[in-house]
């Protein structure tokens, strides 16, 4: 007979923040993610962005301006010789990031790197960009945001808490239209890297590391430029039993030209005991949609519905900076640490093995290699 267990809808869904928010905080880059995300975030919650540079110094000072941020540099490696400059957040694209990270660590004053997700471009690059952080001595940590959007916290503190029991079946379904960076064209992958690395992650959060994955892609039409991953496919199997399935559908009908449109993302968690059911409203954005989660458990025999005001875009944002100011005050690994997101970068590389050998494909495959 199972051990009751007391039902309370105040789930954890907020970052942990740091006792010290005012660690001087260098940027590196000035496009939508840091200008419209993580400096919005920042000064909403009493962080301490000082500098910022970017490859056009006029992006950089029209975003320092609009983000009051009091030094702009020409170059980057310029704002690293700033000795006020504690911690870095690096929002480059993935194939400039391990060059980036390298002249970062030649910066003894500097003990904090944020590196935008996916870190680097493959698991070998974000292999060498961990090694180089832990000889330097610096910690790393990995922004895969998702992980601070407010649903998918809150689920995990439902799943901490035992309200559903043993986990049986996890899914996430998105039909949703991201807009693709223009640096992706060079890359030759869209979706898998950009927007299916938060799911991989998020079932790794919730769940831990799978024991194998099964990946199936097709091309997605509106894209024009050659690309490898567009609709994307995904069965996660783990030894307790537990099976994760995840749609990642890029398409979601030609509702850019002319259909009438059904977007959105749900997820749903089933255990043994209770089920979990959310939305994401990041889709919705610049309108701000809080993400839901609606929770059962057989103790109570109804669903619980905790709402919120914040959103994932932009003000779970603030979440991997509080987790890496957090860590660096109290000596400690964030948990999205380098180490920790080489098994999502693992598991990325695994899924684009296996949509193209068609076969299951365990993610120590690719960490073997």
């Amino acid at each position: 007979m199972s051990k009751a267990v007391d039902v309370d809808e105040n789930l954890d869904y907020l970052p942990v923040m740091p006792d010290d928010r005012s660690v001087p905080i260098g940027c590196i880059g000035a496009g939508f993610i840091m200008a419209d995300c993580h400096l919005v975030a920042y000064r909403n919650n009493g962080l301490n962005p000082i500098a910022i540079a970017s490859r056009r110094l006029d992006q950089a000072n029209e975003v320092a301006h609009r983000h009051a941020i009091e030094s702009v540099f020409e170059t980057y490696q310029e704002m690293l010789a700033d000795q006020r400059i504690r911690v870095v957040d690096i929002a480059v694209p993935p194939d400039h990031q391990l060059s980036v990270i390298r002249d970062v660590v030649e910066h003894d004053h500097i003990r904090g790197i944020l590196a935008q997700k996916p870190l680097a471009g493959n698991y070998a690059e974000a292999k060498q960009v961990v090694e180089l952080c832990r000889q330097a001595g610096i910690t790393l940590c990995v922004n895969q945001n998702m992980r601070y959007d407010h649903s998918v916290r809150a689920c995990r503190s439902a799943l901490d808490r035992g309200y559903l029991g043993e986990s049986v079946l996890a899914t996430i379904d998105m039909r949703a239209i991201p807009h693709w960076m223009p640096w992706q064209r060079r890359q030759g992958w869209v979706t898998c890297r950009i927007m299916s690395i938060h799911h991989l992650d998020t079932m790794r959060f919730w769940f831990g590391n799978p024991a194998r994955v099964y990946a199936s892609f097709r091309t997605d039409p509106r894209t024009k430029f050659d690309h490898v991953d567009g609709i994307g496919l995904y069965i996660l199997e783990y030894a307790s039993g537990l099976r994760c399935m995840i749609c990642d559908d890029v398409w979601a009908g030609p509702a850019r030209e002319g259909a009438a449109e059904d977007l959105g993302i749900r997820w749903r968690v089933e255990g043994t005991t209770g089920l979990a059911r959310g939305t994401i409203g990041w889709p919705h954005y610049p309108k701000r949609v809080p993400s839901t989660i609606d929770f059962t458990t057989n103790e109570t025999g109804r669903w619980h519905q905790p709402r919120w005001d914040e959103v994932w875009f932009p003000d779970a944002f603030v979440g991997p900076m509080a987790e890496l100011l957090t860590a660096l005050e109290t000596g400690s690994e964030p948990a999205m640490s380098g180490e920790d997101n080489l098994k999502t970068m693992a598991l990325v590389d695994a899924c684009y093995v296996s949509a193209r050998e068609h076969r299951a494909v365990s993610p120590t495959e690719i960490e073997r290699r």
